[in-house]
């Protein structure tokens, strides 16, 4: 199936965009380009395209960053962003990628795709490296602020399937963020997602705290998108603030600079495993369909990589395993239910 990419989403959209989708139709991933034809045209003619599955749907109209996300997807039919999701609705694509508005993707996977049976709210998930070389997901990180106990148990199961299928784990460990591992830590949030999971067919392990998520013990880590989106920002600030640091410690000293020189493959092995552009993007899951968010400032490279995670999903069967995952799991709403009265 088809890549329907979002030509006109993103900081530097078309140019980046077209570049990124250039460079996976390369490497054999067909891809529609959805945008304003003219521009997408202009930019594409500077690449050498002759033979690649790269075709063009025109769009009339873009979202923009900062719009509202509901009123630019109900009103702006013929966006880039809309079209995207309607090729796949209709079967032309079998996903779609975008760097633009996240909410608008979000609005749009949920009005045009709609949510899986069972699931009142999609989750954003991003995976991050741990000490053992493996990776950790985390979910959701922005697409709900405020939550219920079936939410958050709906994205456990979601990153569970995600884990077996994406990232290649035979029984994923599951662990919901709190502030302590005891029973009695938590919010009453946590606390009543903690009972709902532990009646689930998952391999729950109970409550992790923030310092333990990067160890590499648990596959799947579970919050709500308010406190979701805090870690990841906080862990993106952190990570950029340690590698300012060092390059001006490497610059204090001689000897420093002969350390830099002899630990710079240890550097460089270390910053493309922090790299963002090396994932491409965050899967939003939950919906009836794949879409790969991007971020805004996408590089070409992080594009491109963002096409074969959508083409992976596309592979794996992502969307039919979370289906009979929650089917297996329907009666945790029933519990949810009697929790809250």
């Amino acid at each position: 199936m088809k890549i329907a990419v979002d030509a006109m989403g993103g900081d530097y959209a078309p140019a980046v965009i077209i570049d990124g989708s250039v460079q996976a139709a390369k490497e054999g991933v067909p891809i529609v380009l959805v945008g304003i034809k003219d521009e997408v045209e202009y930019h594409l003619s500077k690449f050498q395209t002759r033979g690649l599955p790269i075709t063009i749907r025109h769009a009339s109209e873009v979202v923009g960053m900062e719009e509202s996300p509901v009123t630019a997807v109900r009103k702006k039919k013929d966006s880039s962003l809309r079209v995207c999701f309607d090729l796949v609705k209709n079967h032309e694509a079998g996903a779609v990628v975008s760097a633009g508005n996240s909410g608008a993707a979000m609005a749009a996977g949920m009005l045009v795709l709609k949510r899986l049976e069972g699931v009142e709210r999609p989750a954003i998930t991003v995976c991050w490296p741990t000490i053992k070389d493996g990776m950790v997901a985390i979910l959701d990180v922005g697409g709900n602020v405020d939550c219920k106990p079936i939410h958050l148990a709906h994205f456990a199961i979601m990153g569970d399937v995600y884990a077996k299928y994406v990232m290649g784990k035979d029984n994923p460990k599951i662990a919901l963020l709190s502030n302590g591992e005891e029973e009695g830590k938590g919010n009453e949030l946590t606390r009543l997602t903690h009972e709902l999971l532990k009646r689930s067919s998952l391999n729950y392990a109970g409550y992790i705290e923030g310092k333990e998520v990067f160890k590499g013990e648990i596959d799947v880590v579970v919050t709500d998108g308010f406190v979701g989106n805090v870690a990841l920002k906080f862990g993106e600030g952190l990570v950029e603030a340690m590698v300012a640091m060092l390059k001006k410690n490497m610059q204090e000293s001689l000897m420093a600079k002969l350390g830099y020189l002899l630990a710079r493959g240890a550097f460089a092995k270390f910053k493309k495993k922090l790299d963002y552009a090396e994932y491409g993007g965050a899967p939003l899951l939950g919906i009836d369909g794949i879409c790969i968010i991007s971020h805004g400032s996408s590089s070409a490279k992080a594009i491109k990589n963002a096409i074969f995670r959508a083409n992976e999903f596309i592979k794996c069967g992502v969307t039919a395993h979370m289906n009979e995952e929650l089917e297996k799991n329907k009666d945790l709403a029933i519990v949810s239910e009697r929790q809250t009265g």
